[in-house]
C-alpha cells in the first residue's frame, strides 16, 4: 500500500461537497477490504489527478448495495465503514465520498448518476474502474457504457484488469473465499497486509479492570471471520501488541462451550481491559483445523505444539526484518 500521505477530505453525503471541488479524477466501488487491485486503481487515479492539477476522489456506499438489496444471501464484509475510510485514505485520494445507499439510491439509472452525481457536482474529468465495474439502476451499465458517457460528459476512462498475485486474481470475492477457507497466507498476498478484525472483548467473562490471565475472548463479530481453526495471530490491546494463538470455533472439546474466537497471548504482561478496550487481531498463519480431543490432557498437549509452532513463527520473521537481537 502507498504510504504517500496527504490531509483526505470525507463528505458523507453530495451536500457536503463543496461547489468548488473539481474538477476531479474519480474511483467508484465498494471497496471491501481495499485490497492490492483496489490499492493500485486508485493509486492510478490519484496519480493522474496530481499531473493534471486536479483533485482524486473515492466514491463509495453504506451501506454496501449487496446488504441493503438482499442482505439474507450478502457476503459478510472483509472490512466495515471506519477501517475502510482509514484503509482509502493510505491510498492517496485527495476525498472520499460516502454515499448512503437506499432505495431512491439504488433507483438512480446510469446515467442520471453520472450527470448528476459525477459530473454535475464533482465535475469529474476522469474516471479509474476495474473491468467489472457495474452502476446504475439494477447494476445494467458497465465500462462499455462508462465509456460512451465518457464521450459525451467530456471525461476520460481508464479500466484497469485484474491484477494477478502467485497467479490468482486478486477480488473482494476471491479475498473473501480464501478467508473463509481458513488461507489467511493467501489472503494476505492479495490484501497486501494481514487480514485483521476490530472488535472488543466478549462481555461476561469476569473482565476486570486489569487482564491478569493470558487469554482473552472476542466480543461477537458481525463480519467475515476465518474458517474454524488454530492460528498464529497478532493481538493489538490498546496501543500494546501482542504475539499469540487463537482458536476460532466451537471448541468441541468441552460440551455447550459454543462458538468463540478465543486467543492466548504469548508474550504475556498483565494489561487494563474493559469491555469497551479496542482490540485488533491479525491473522497471520493457520495451523491446523479444529478437533475434538478425547482429553483435555490431549488438548493441553497440542496446545503446547500449537504454541511451540507459534514461536518459531515469530523467531523466523523477526530474523527476516533484521532482528539482531535474536541472531
Amino acid at each position: 500500500m502507498s504510504l504517500y500521505r496527504n490531509v483526505v477530505s470525507v463528505y458523507r453525503s453530495l451536500n457536503e461537497v463543496p461547489r468548488d471541488f473539481g474538477p476531479s479524477i474519480a474511483v467508484i466501488g465498494n471497496f471491501d477490504g481495499v485490497h492490492r487491485g483496489h490499492q493500485q486503481i486508485l493509486g492510478a487515479a490519484a496519480a493522474e489527478a496530481r499531473a493534471r492539477g486536479m483533485r482524486s476522489i473515492a466514491i463509495t456506499f453504506q451501506p454496501h448495495p449487496a446488504q441493503f438489496l438482499y442482505p439474507k444471501e450478502a457476503p459478510r464484509l472483509l472490512t466495515f465503514l471506519p477501517e475502510r475510510l482509514r484503509l482509502l485514505a493510505t491510498t492517496g485520494v485527495d476525498a472520499i465520498l460516502v454515499l448512503h445507499f437506499d432505495e431512491a439510491l439504488s433507483r438512480v439509472m446510469a446515467e442520471d448518476f453520472v450527470r448528476d452525481f459525477l459530473v454535475g457536482t464533482l465535475r469529474v474529468r476522469g474516471i479509474h474502474e476495474g473491468s467489472n465495474f457495474r452502476f446504475g439502476h439494477g447494476a445494467k451499465a458497465g465500462v462499455n457504457e462508462l465509456r460512451a458517457f465518457g464521450e459525451e460528459f467530456g471525461f476520460t476512462v481508464q479500466v484497469h484488469p485484474a491484477i494477478r498475485v502467485h497467479g490468482m486474481d486478486v477480488s473482494s470475492s476471491a479475498v473473501r473465499s480464501l478467508i473463509a477457507a481458513g488461507d489467511v497466507r493467501r489472503a494476505r498476498w492479495m490484501l497486501g497486509r494481514a487480514f485483521g478484525v476490530h472488535s472488543h472483548p466478549a462481555k461476561g467473562r469476569g473482565v476486570g479492570t486489569k487482564l491478569l490471565v493470558p487469554t482473552v475472548n472476542l466480543a461477537p463479530y458481525k463480519g467475515l471471520l476465518p474458517g474454524f481453526g488454530v492460528y498464529v495471530t497478532r493481538l493489538t490491546i490498546g496501543d500494546r501488541c501482542f504475539n499469540a494463538v487463537t482458536n476460532v470455533g466451537n471448541r468441541p472439546t468441552f460440551e455447550g462451550a459454543g462458538f468463540g474466537v478465543e486467543t492466548h497471548i504469548l508474550d504475556f504482561e498483565p494489561v487494563d481491559l474493559s469491555d469497551e478496550t479496542p482490540l485488533y487481531l491479525e491473522f497471520l498463519l493457520r495451523l491446523r483445523g479444529e478437533m475434538q480431543w478425547p482429553s483435555t490432557e490431549a488438548l493441553k498437549a497440542q496446545i503446547f505444539k500449537d504454541v511451540a509452532r507459534a514461536n518459531r513463527y515469530f523467531r523466523i520473521e523477526a530474523l527476516r526484518q533484521g532482528d539482531s537481537s535474536l541472531r
